[in-house]
């Protein structure tokens, strides 16, 4: 979405975490697991130009494999990525793919998939738990227990 309140192209690229602080703060957030990676999701409590986009980061830990895979697992979930397009992301959420040894072997068709199901599962959890918060919420007034 842009400035303006104009919904994004399809296909525009989507922001990117960058530093450790950020990624820490979405380990936070809710959780989706597929085959192939996790995908964490956490609302951005920012109120300036970046709440206007999405942004998704990737982690390849090394329990994974060595140098050479990690970077070819990162290669094909930026890939994926960019084949799933348009996402399913809320413009004020950061996302974290934590990527899983089964995408080097994963069919890419069945890689895109998995991309685009598990960020429709983190907006429907999202969603849920917004409707879990407000049916939570407790009244004001006489019934209120302090």
């Amino acid at each position: 979405m842009h400035e303006d309140g104009r919904p994004a192209p399809a296909g525009e690229p989507l922001g990117r975490l960058t530093k450790r602080a950020e990624f820490q703060r979405v380990s936070r957030g809710g959780r989706v697991s597929v085959g192939s990676f996790t995908l964490q999701s956490r609302r951005r409590e920012g109120t300036g130009r970046e709440a206007f986009s999405a942004r998704v980061g990737l982690t390849v830990t090394k329990s994974v494999g060595g140098a050479v895979e990690r970077n070819r697992i990162r290669r094909r979930l930026k890939e994926a990525l960019r084949a799933a397009a348009p996402l399913e992301t809320e413009t004020d959420h950061d996302y974290v793919l934590m990527a899983r040894r089964e995408a080097l072997g994963r069919l890419f068709a069945a890689l895109v998939n998995d991309v685009r199901d598990a960020f429709r599962a983190a907006r429907r959890g999202e969603a849920d738990r917004r409707e879990r918060r407000s049916a939570h919420s407790t009244p004001k007034g006489k019934d209120r227990r302090t």
